[in-house]
């Protein structure tokens, strides 16, 4: 809902703006700004859960909005990559099913990935018929 907010501050502080210059770039500008965050605002409402798992296996968002299931037998690998970035540390969570890798950011799960990997490295090992994630570090 932010997301939608904030395009709809946007569509206005730019027309605000092209009116007081009487520049239409400025509104034009905002406008595709705008429209950016919507359909970004939009995807979060319509998809909020990114990923899930049961003793099946695990469901990943796929597209826009689609989802994809993966029995525990695609899963060839869970593991969390960090990395520095502007002097911060940013971790993402890699499912590597073969033929797809799947990417999750602490935004997309809404807590750690290093919690949600562990998490789901228990549940296919309890689950899955013989093939495990990688160890926990």
């Amino acid at each position: 809902m932010v997301k939608i907010g904030a395009a709809v501050l946007l569509v206005a502080l730019g027309a605000l703006l092209a009116a007081n210059d009487n520049d239409p770039v400025q509104l034009g500008i905002a406008v595709v700004a705008a429209a950016g965050l919507l359909v970004w605002g939009v995807r979060d409402l319509v998809a909020p859960v990114r990923l899930t798992a049961d003793p099946a296996g695990i469901t990943v968002i796929s597209g826009y909005a689609g989802q994809r299931h993966l029995p525990w037998t695609a899963v060839e690998r869970i593991r969390v990559d960090t990395r520095p970035r502007l002097g911060l540390r940013t971790e993402t969570l890699e499912v590597d099913a073969g033929d797809s890798l799947h990417l999750f950011s602490r935004y997309d799960l809404g807590t750690a990935p290093t919690e949600v990997a562990e998490t789901l490295r228990r549940v296919q090992a309890t689950h899955s018929t013989g093939v495990t994630g990688e160890p926990p570090r």
